[in-house]
């Protein structure tokens, strides 16, 4: 019998309600002894009971453990852990406090999403190489560009590696920093006339230099400022060194400008990744000063998390302060990151706590705040957008917001400015992103008029500023549907327009009349110039041909975010872009806004699997079930049957096959076996159960008798299913040491591929499968391996996971002695899953970047890019070739199911047919703003789009 467990101590609140419910648990699965408890769940007694005493939260393992034990719901359950984990961290410590270090006291060890101040330098670890190389740098050349990617640091290493190290020189060199702001010259031209005033040697410092290119909207002063810069630090005796800050997908940008193309050859200095080391010394290092530690499963999962991922730091200082308002006494600890929402979540539940402390009307002012934060990329990322303050509402309710948002540190508000503390909260909180892709090109429309209102009131109120025509018309009907998201000074802009567009109906018809006896001079002129003419035409054509290469090029990044709502128009701006400039970038837009996009389940879609032949497709999902659905190459997919039965998320399915069975695997650790020869009413035949956790993969063998699964244990499991009523168990094969996330059997059935989060691929031969025997370890993964996949002549094998090296292509020829082939690099996440096509030609790739991408690899030693398919809004969870290969499909996150066909001539030529009304001039003209209206389709199909200039 169970000895009765001690009363529960203390007051009430939630870790006594948690560990009460923990108890009930046990209670409901008929209060088994702790003993049988901890050999079911492979803790000791003392830390199973000690769980549900209601001293401490238990970790997050512990609490599952304990749960799947008792037979509970583990996703609830683990639900249940992070809202009690939220609320004792809020209760503890809501607010950053002081600590005391080896230093003396100083505030919170860590920043967060802010860049480090020239005061936080002795919290600054890891880029001492970096700020040394930039030291060298500037003291060979007046003009320095420091270059990286959003999130890598730069901000931090200008203002705590460099600006210290130039106070420290003897004597000190004078430092002005500045960022550009909507006027660069004026802000320029103020630190050079001050250094002129001082004298001796300057170091003007032009931190985020891109905004140059974003915030400034007037060309002439942004060359002028570039002029400025450039002159000034290399004119004769000059004194001034000039140091820019830019984010690397504004290189483009600066190559527009002769003298920016020097700086950069010359004067570059390029911000990677951190190494290992750098990473562990930023994380270790703060915490030490302030007489802290750091748990080492929490240094190894963070190091491991940002190694290789260049932009990642400021989400790496979020977690890192999250992590530290839940410290226990003096310790960081991985229960502590986890109930921060580990390494991307915890910057999205910091925003999310701010969301649902606002009234509605507070939330509704939060969006309009946040997207009004943001410049919309025109071929680059989204970057944030400093504005004055005198530009938002001056109301209590919109103080409450940027207070509230301002505290969390995820707005920053200083000198009369408001912005986003770090554009890394753009790509971290799905809300957000939601935002910017509902409705982005009504956000670009609004962008725009802010734009023109502040010129107009820039210029006196010049009437020459005001909106007509077609701009007039677009902003009107913003301004009809979303009247509260304009600013007093833009409805001011409106009215003044729409005013002026009244009044100027006679001149614009005189000038008409001008224009039209000025063409008709011109037209005599060219007649006599014959041969000035033809060099005016060769030069229009080339500026015309650029023009065209440009529009495409931002069309081809618009295109696929209309996909979504308006999925006519999208397709036929891809196509107008394809033939404006029929390059790869264009050509992948086209395609991924073809893609036939289906709602597959209420909550996010985990895998895919293909019926032998081509005519079924099984989804596995988070809402517990598996479906089955018809399908007819491209077209739509119809819904056949649903199949329930597992207590978890369904993770993986698989076919055996004669497409006569159905496997499916569970969170919840059972796999069930269907009869699947009648598609439309599928029957159970079988429940496996002895995987020992989470079943994350399941494979047939090429003769449908033998079943591998793996799953969170870090075994493989081997089962005789040849007769699918009567399951068997044949063997189990260890070695990983975490679990194993995929297995794949090769073509002749030998040899079994299994991928696990140990960083390994295992190859054991499975001839027979009763006595499987090891082959090879295959080593050389940055992270965790996530999949697997042999080509269909089995002399390849791919394998995908995350960092720098996330798919990496073996010779499999000899599995005792496999060798490396080749890295496919490019994804900017994790890659889930590896297929090859049936033909062995291609591999296709899915991540959790959002993309999908298409490698040929005819020539495995040689791999190179074919397509990138964009349109899935959340990570890309599962890709799979129909079998005749005339047919990718994806899954995702965002509960859908996308269709692609593989050969894009043919899917290019018929892209009218998907088209549905023909774009209109409005539509036309807010997108292509400087091209001749002309439709690509409805009875133009064979015509050139807009190839002239207006």
């Amino acid at each position: 019998m169970a000895r009765k467990e001690r009363p529960l101590e203390g007051e009430d609140g939630p870790l006594r309600r948690f560990a009460t419910a923990l108890r009930r648990l046990r209670h409901e699965a008929g209060s088994p002894p702790y003993r049988e408890l901890a050999s079911r769940a492979h803790y000791s007694v003392a830390t199973l009971s000690g769980a549900a005493s209601g001293r401490r939260l238990p970790s997050l393992d512990v609490t599952l453990s304990y749960v799947r034990a008792c037979g509970g719901d583990v996703r609830e359950w683990e639900g249940r852990w992070h809202a009690v984990a939220a609320q004792l961290a809020a209760a503890g410590a809501p607010e950053p406090e002081e600590v005391t270090g080896e230093n003396g006291t100083h505030g919170t060890p860590y920043v967060g999403l802010a860049a480090f101040r020239t005061e936080d330098a002795d919290l600054f670890f890891g880029r001492e190489r970096l700020v040394e190389d930039l030291l060298a740098s500037l003291a060979r050349q007046r003009v320095v560009a420091l270059v990286g990617a959003s999130g890598a640091g730069k901000s931090s290493v200008l203002h705590a590696g460099l600006l210290p190290r130039l106070s420290a020189q003897s004597p000190p060199t004078a430092v002005r920093v500045l960022t550009p702001g909507p006027h660069p010259l004026d802000r320029v031209r103020h630190a050079l006339d001050a250094h002129a005033a001082d004298g001796g040697e300057l170091v003007l410092v032009v931190d985020q230099f891109e905004e140059v290119f974003t915030v400034c909207a007037d060309p002439g002063e942004r060359a002028g400022c570039i002029d400025a810069l450039i002159a000034q630090a290399r004119r004769p005796a000059s004194r001034c060194r000039v140091v820019l800050g830019l984010r690397a997908d504004f290189y483009g940008h600066c190559t527009r400008y002769a003298a920016l193309v020097e700086v950069l050859r010359q004067g570059q200095v390029l911000v990677g990744p951190m190494s290992a080391a750098e990473l562990r010394r930023a994380v270790v290092e703060p915490a030490r000063r302030g007489g802290l530690t750091v748990e080492g499963a929490l240094q190894a999962t963070l190091v491991a998390h940002a190694h290789g991922q260049v932009g990642a730091l400021p989400l790496l200082s979020h977690a890192l302060l999250e992590t530290w308002r839940r410290r226990r006494g003096a310790a960081l600890t991985l229960d502590g990151f986890h109930a921060a929402g580990g390494f991307e979540g915890a910057l999205a539940q910091s925003a999310e706590t701010l969301h649902t402390s606002l009234s509605v009307r507070q939330q509704r002012l939060a969006q309009q705040i946040f997207v009004h934060l943001i410049a919309l990329g025109e071929g680059t990322q989204d970057t944030k957008r400093p504005v004055a303050r005198e530009e938002l509402n001056q109301d209590a309710d919109t103080a409450t917001v940027l207070a509230r948002a301002a505290r969390l540190r995820l707005l920053t508000l200083d000198d009369g400015r408001v912005e986003l503390t770090h554009e890394a909260l753009i790509r971290a909180w799905p809300r957000l992103r939601g935002w910017l892709t509902d409705d982005r090109e009504r956000l670009r429309l609004h962008r725009r008029l802010t734009d023109a209102a502040r010129a107009w009131e820039a210029l006196g109120r010049d009437p020459g500023a005001l909106y007509r025509g077609t701009r007039l018309d677009l902003a009107r009907d913003l301004a009809a549907t979303r009247t509260t998201g304009l600013s007093a000074a833009e409805r001011a802009f409106l009215e003044a327009s729409t005013a002026a567009e009244a009044a100027a109906g006679n001149a614009a018809r005189r000038r008409a009349r001008r224009l039209r006896t000025l063409v008709g001079l011109l037209a005599a002129l060219v007649v006599v110039a014959g041969a000035a003419t033809t060099n005016a035409v060769r030069a229009e054509d080339e500026v015309t041909r650029q023009r065209n290469d440009a529009v495409a090029q931002n069309l081809a990044d618009s295109a696929p975010d209309l996909a979504n709502t308006e999925p006519g128009l999208a397709v036929q701006l891809g196509l107008t872009a394809y033939r404006l400039a029929p390059t790869t970038k264009t050509r992948d837009s086209l395609a991924s806004t073809l893609m036939t996009a289906t709602p597959a389940h209420a909550k996010e879609v985990l895998a895919l699997a293909y019926r032998p032949d081509g005519g079924q497709l099984a989804t596995t999902s988070g809402d517990h079930t598996a479906r089955l659905w018809r399908m007819h190459g491209t077209d739509a997919p119809v819904a056949e049957a649903t199949l329930g039965g597992h207590g978890d998320d369904v993770r993986c399915a698989a076919y055996r096959p004669d497409g006569r069975a159905l496997a499916t695997g569970a969170a919840d650790g059972s796999v069930r076996l269907w009869d699947a020869a009648d598609p439309s009413r599928p029957a159970p035949l079988a429940s496996l159960t002895g995987q020992g956790g989470d079943v994350r993969s399941l494979a047939y063998g090429p003769d449908g008798r033998t079943l591998a699964i793996s799953g969170a244990d870090g075994s493989v499991g081997l089962w005789d299913v040849a007769d699918p009523a009567r399951p068997a168990l044949l063997a189990r094969l260890a070695g990983h040491r975490d679990a194993v996330r995929s297995v794949a059997f090769s073509p002749d059935g030998r040899t079994l591929a299994s991928a696990g989060e140990d960083r390994t691929v295992r190859l054991t031969d499975v001839a027979d499968p009763r006595r499987p025997e090891p082959l090879a370890v295959l080593e050389g993964h940055d992270i965790a391996v996530f999949s697997v996949a042999f080509a269909p002549d089995g002399h390849t094998l791919a394998a995908a996971g995350g960092g720098r090296t996330s798919i990496r292509l073996w010779n499999v020829t000899d599995p005792r002695r496999p060798a490396p082939l080749a890295v496919l690099a490019g994804h900017t996440d994790v890659v889930g899953s590896v297929v090859f096509s049936p033909d062995g030609r291609t591999l296709a790739s899915a991540s959790d970047d959002r993309t999908v991408r298409v490698w040929s690899v005819a020539r495995p030693a040689h791999p190179g890019l074919m397509t990138t398919l964009t349109g899935h809004l959340t990570a890309v969870s599962s890709v799979a070739f129909s079998p005749d290969g005339a047919v990718l499909a994806s899954a995702g996150f965002d509960g859908t199911v996308r269709l692609a066909g593989t050969d894009q001539a043919r899917v290019i030529a018929g892209a009218c047919a998907h088209t549905g009304p023909r774009i209109t001039r409005a539509q036309w003209s807010a997108h292509l703003p400087y091209v001749d209206y002309s439709p690509p389709c409805g009875g133009m199909e064979q015509g050139s789009a807009g190839v002239s200039g207006r």
